[in-house]
């Protein structure tokens, strides 16, 4: 079997979210877990560390790469990344998912294509995913 080397690495600076959602490193670990599902992904492992006194980081393993949350809640904070390999599983789902979850003012957004050769550069369209609970 061959596989491509194409992929999407889409990364996110979120401004004005809620200090309490960005300081739970559990909270954050559940979301990003959920995020992968969302986007088709396989996790293979997840680790997680809550700093103090605040911030969070949280590392989603990814059998197609990997999802990232780094948080600094005392600046309402949060830089997250999505990178996936191939064509079937979409990292924009994933962050949409996790921006709607975590509500912030603000977002800077953008998207790596990967894999192609020299990289390419855009500006992807957020998404507010619908949450189903």
């Amino acid at each position: 079997m061959e596989y491509s080397t194409f992929g999407r690495h889409v990364a996110v600076d979120t401004w004005g979210a809620d200090f309490e959602l960005l300081n739970n490193a559990e909270w954050l670990q559940a979301q990003m877990v959920e995020a992968a599902e969302v986007c088709g992904a396989t996790v293979l492992s997840v680790q997680a560390k809550q700093f103090e006194p605040q911030g969070a980081t949280v590392l989603v393993l990814l059998s197609e790469s990997h999802i990232s949350i780094h948080t600094y809640p005392e600046k309402g904070f949060a830089a997250l990344d999505c990178y996936t390999c191939g064509e079937t599983v979409d990292p924009q789902a994933a962050i949409d998912y996790l921006v709607s979850v975590l509500k912030p003012e603000r977002t800077y957004a953008k998207k790596l294509i990967r894999g192609l050769g020299e990289l390419t550069v855009e500006t992807p369209i957020m998404n507010q995913a619908v949450l189903v609970k």
